[in-house]
């Protein structure tokens, strides 16, 4: 699998975030967004998964699903958990995980991220930290083979972000690809930098 772009233009409110911009990625590889604030970082990842139109450019997937657009490949975890806060902690992964299509139990992914006593709280009792563990736990329950992860490790204590990293190495060594903006270290030794420029 390889994802590739090239030219990629991005514009937001009228504003140039970032223009001629390129990047391959090859299954079992991770990417890391760098940049300053304002640099287009989220703008990037929310444009692969669908979320931003693009301006220009051209964003390609070989060797995945032919029957599936990228959006449909790939999992967002973004700023916002994506909850419903009546829901209990297994309500919320299990429409997850029948809305897009996972065969894993909610309740071994809720193991796994450290939720398992927790599964029959509401969500809107959950932590910051305890949210985004459910967040993971999306991750793990459905295979997507692209993984696009916004600042992952906020909100995260140290064992999380253990988790987190063995998750991320995980799924590198079963020939997934990742895409993490981030403003620092999360884990993923080895991966190439792509740094982008201050906002114009």
């Amino acid at each position: 699998m390889r994802l590739e772009a090239s030219g990629l233009v991005c514009v937001r409110g009228g504003r140039e975030v970032f223009s001629g911009l390129g990047f391959a990625l090859s299954g079992g590889e991770a990417l890391l967004v760098t940049g300053r604030n304002g640099s287009g970082k989220s703008s990037l990842l929310r444009m692969i998964a669908g979320l931003v139109r693009l301006s220009g450019g051209r964003l390609g997937l070989s060797g995945g699903d032919a029957e599936r657009s990228i959006p449909e490949q790939v999992h967002y975890l973004g700023h916002q958990d994506a909850l419903k806060p009546t829901l209990t902690v297994t309500e919320n992964l299990g429409f997850w995980t029948r809305y897009l299509g996972g065969s894993q139990p909610p309740e071994q992914a809720l193991a796994t991220v450290g939720l398992a006593g927790l599964g029959g709280l509401p969500a809107a009792y959950l932590s910051a930290g305890q949210r985004r563990r459910l967040s993971m736990a999306r991750l793990l329950a459905v295979q997507r083979p692209i993984w696009l992860l916004d600042e992952p490790t906020s909100a995260l204590d140290s064992d999380a972000q253990q988790i987190l990293a063995g998750a991320m190495k995980q799924h590198l060594q079963g020939g997934g690809l990742i895409l993490a903006a981030t403003h620092g270290p999360i884990g993923l030794d080895g991966a190439r930098e792509l740094r982008l420029g201050a906002a114009q």
